[in-house]
């Protein structure tokens, strides 16, 4: 039976609250704590006779407070800056730049009057920027470029400028913009990429110097240039025609240093003949003036003789090269003898049948014009009878 139920005398429910079912209400909350104050022995103050009515707190128990308080604002104190991590240290939200960053590891700050903010100066960030731009022969082409930088200095990071990486982008937008618009797009499709890559890295520099925001620019790609949709299948038979006239151009360069070589090779050799034939032309000259200057005592001391020596010597020259016979006719000698290996010529001997039934006609038409004609007999008999007058 429950205590407040009617006919319930006691015994085994009572009053929870130590009533004896006067008051059904709640018990007095300052009676508890003043109850709690006593079994704790008045450590907090008060005992049987506090100082102030209504009990309290006293001194020592303040300082219990205060130095609870005190740890856990210490521990409270403590972070962890990672390896690639800086950390900018504040104080009452001024940053002092003689304490410099804070370095990796396990640090401590004063909670409430310090803050430290984290920046990272290790990863490489990255930057796009792209656009539709004008070129110098006024065309319009898409480009897009990627800018990699990295933070070198936390505290200019943050309080150089309001947004660096905004500002960032803003300079690389100015500076790809102003290189596209003096460039012509011939060169930023084909062969000057590079020239336009390295003259914007240069003009960002440029840019963001005085601002001093704390970042060093890693690298700049310049990515694929296109035309507008719209145009680029013309501008793509550009571009094949291009790469053609380069293909072109290296093959002639390549004949070039093929054929140069052997050109300069022929041209030594020319030069060397014509110095041997002119070695020669000079020696056989010289020769030539050396004999006649040794003929000539002989010729001053016998002219007749030596004038028809130096005939038949000529004569001997002149008919020794020749294929004609002479016959001859005074004598009516009916016995002839034709030198038939003397008549045909070496080259044709040592050729094929063919050559040799060409040979055969050739000398059968020899002999008949030997034989036949005329004017050969009566001019054989002359030049008998002048070498017979001279003998």
């Amino acid at each position: 039976m429950a205590w407040n139920e009617p006919g319930n005398k006691g015994g085994g429910d009572r009053d929870p609250w130590g009533n004896n079912n006067k008051n059904q209400g709640p018990p007095d909350l300052d009676e508890v704590f003043k109850k709690l104050n006593r079994s704790l022995g008045g450590i907090l103050g008060g005992g049987k006779k506090p100082s102030v009515p209504g009990g309290g707190v006293g001194g020592f128990g303040i300082s219990i407070i205060a130095v609870i308080l005190l740890v856990i604002w210490v521990a409270s104190g403590f972070y962890t800056i990672k390896e690639a991590e800086r950390g900018v240290k504040l104080t009452f939200g001024r940053y002092n730049q003689e304490a410099g960053p804070v370095e990796p590891g396990l640090n401590w700050k004063a909670t409430f009057v310090q803050d430290v903010i984290p920046v990272d100066v290790e990863t490489i960030r990255s930057l796009p920027a792209s656009g539709f731009m004008l070129t110098e022969d006024e065309n319009v082409v898409r480009v897009e470029m990627d800018v990699q930088y990295r933070v070198t200095d936390s505290a200019k990071y943050l309080f150089s400028v309001t947004a660096p990486d905004d500002s960032l982008a803003q300079a690389t937008d100015s500076a790809l913009r102003y290189v596209v618009g003096h460039t012509s797009m011939d060169d930023i499709l084909t062969t000057g990429r590079e020239v336009v890559r390295s003259q914007t890295w240069e003009l960002i520099e440029e840019i963001i110097a005085p601002y001093d925001m704390g970042v060093s620019i890693i690298d700049v790609n310049f990515l694929p240039a296109r035309p507008p949709e719209e145009v680029k299948d013309a501008f793509d038979d550009a571009i094949a025609a291009q790469e053609d006239e380069q293909r072109y151009i290296r093959e002639a360069e390549a004949y070039e240093r093929e054929i140069e070589p052997r050109a300069r090779g022929r041209v030594q050799r020319i030069e060397q003949e014509a110095q041997a034939y002119k070695e020669q032309v000079v020696l056989k000259a010289q020769g030539e003036v050396s004999r006649f200057v040794q003929l000539l005592p002989e010729y001053e001391a016998a002219p007749e003789v030596t004038r028809n020596r130096l005939y038949l010597e000529t004569m001997e020259q002149v008919y020794g090269n020749t294929s004609k016979v002479l016959v001859d006719a005074q004598n009516n000698n009916s016995m002839m003898y034709l030198p038939i290996d003397k008549l045909v010529p070496s080259e044709t001997r040592s050729s094929g049948s063919s050559a040799s039934s060409s040979s055969s006609s050739r000398n059968s038409g020899v002999s008949q014009d030997n034989f036949g004609s005329e004017p050969t007999r009566s001019s054989t008999g002359r030049s008998s009878e002048r070498s017979s007058g001279r003998n």
